[in-house]
């Protein structure tokens, strides 16, 4: 194993002094170590990190990315369209989900496990994996520098356990600051919406939902980041029948593809709720700050059209909220702002249904069938 100071002053040695990424649990140890030397710059999602190094890199600095293989198609738009045709160099760290036994992960990265070698090698693009028994990261970075000398972008793909971690470290305004906890804000919605089905974005927040009781009418998404609400607009497209849609997205989920907000405001579906809890960090991967203390999600709202917009933060001013939805058509936009949890995580609604189940039990439920088979039989 390498640990988080060990990586950071390899980086440094090389010459790389702009860090940007989205985090990954793998990456806990690096991210604080560079965050706290002012050397890592947070971004939305994995394509946007890419963008940012490429142009630091343009500029003349050695850029790299710290990136999960989950967003990895993420990457893809600007990795084969802007680094490889422009000739820009970029270093990129990886971590391996689902990889090198897709069955000791949870199930949504088996497919991304298995592929991401072949497909950096459809791509022609050179990599070098970084396993749990490395010591040393000049073992891949020489030959990585090497490559990218040659105004070529280089992967480092990294084992589970190859790097050390650090312990979660809420920034001080959040570890200040009195919130609502994410539990009873999704259990008074679910409460004053009894009739709702329901979409709940992937790490703890689905975790929470499924803690609240398991239910046909939950949809738990694991993996799919930034999309809860754009899968939760189809639902209620598809079904103007049902009252009400309910998404639970995560401030971090809700920044990394931003621009759904405004196609759920063009569409104007009446029967979408769509609730951000902001608790300002991604809490599943180690509790990184996302950024959205600087966001306004409630002006958001209003800027792409939902019909409603606002902000709480006490538990009467959700209620009253929460009323008001009930009784008027949306789309509506709930910004909560919510507390990073204190207990130990719940767990994967996979733990007990498989994700195959979860959807056809909450296609049954919206009185549907299957689209592409013989008389809709799932």
């Amino acid at each position: 194993m390498i640990t988080p100071e060990d990586f950071t002053a390899s980086l440094a040695a090389h010459g790389v002094d702009f860090v940007t990424g989205v985090p990954c649990s793998y990456f806990t140890g690096p991210i604080a170590q560079l965050t706290e030397q002012n050397r890592y710059v947070p971004a939305a999602n994995e394509g946007a990190a890419l963008a940012i190094a490429a142009g630091a890199a343009a500029s003349g600095r050695r850029g790299a990315v710290l990136a999960q293989n989950s967003g990895f198609g993420n990457l893809i738009n600007p990795l084969t369209s802007l680094l490889i045709p422009y000739d820009i160099p970029v270093l990129v760290f990886m971590t391996l989900r689902g990889w090198p036994d897709p069955g000791q992960d949870e199930p949504q990265h088996a497919v991304m496990g298995t592929s991401t070698h072949p497909m950096l090698d459809a791509m022609g693009v050179r990599h070098w994996t970084l396993r749990e028994t490395s010591t040393v990261l000049d073992e891949v970075l020489t030959p990585a520098m090497a490559e990218l000398a040659q105004g070529r972008p280089a992967f480092v793909l990294v084992q589970k356990g190859a790097i050390g971690s650090a312990k979660p470290c809420l920034p001080p305004d959040l570890a200040a600051e009195e919130r609502l906890q994410r539990r009873d804000v999704m259990r008074l919605v679910l409460e004053g919406l009894p009739d709702a089905r329901t979409v709940a974005t992937t790490g703890y927040t689905a975790r929470e939902l499924f803690a609240l009781g398991d239910a046909d009418r939950n949809f738990y998404m694991q993996g799919s980041m930034g999309h809860a609400m754009a899968f939760g607009l189809g639902i209620a497209l598809a079904r103007p029948e049902q009252k009400h849609v309910v998404v639970f997205d995560g401030d971090g989920g809700a920044l990394m593809h931003l621009g759904s907000m405004s196609t759920i405001g063009a569409s104007a579906p009446a029967n979408l709720v769509h609730v951000i809890l902001d608790n300002g960090v991604y809490e599943s991967t180690g509790a990184q700050p996302t950024r959205s203390t600087r966001v306004d999600f409630a002006s958001l709202g209003r800027a792409t059209g939902y019909r409603t917009h606002e902000l709480c933060r006490t538990e009467s001013e959700l209620k009253a909220a929460v009323v008001r939805i009930a009784q008027e058509p949306g789309p509506h936009l709930l910004a909560v702002r919510t507390a990073p949890s204190v207990d130990a995580a719940p767990p994967r609604a996979t733990s007990a249904v498989s994700a195959g189940d979860i959807h056809r039990r909450f296609t049954a439920v919206l009185g549907a069938s299957a689209p592409w088979r013989a008389e809709g039989i799932i």
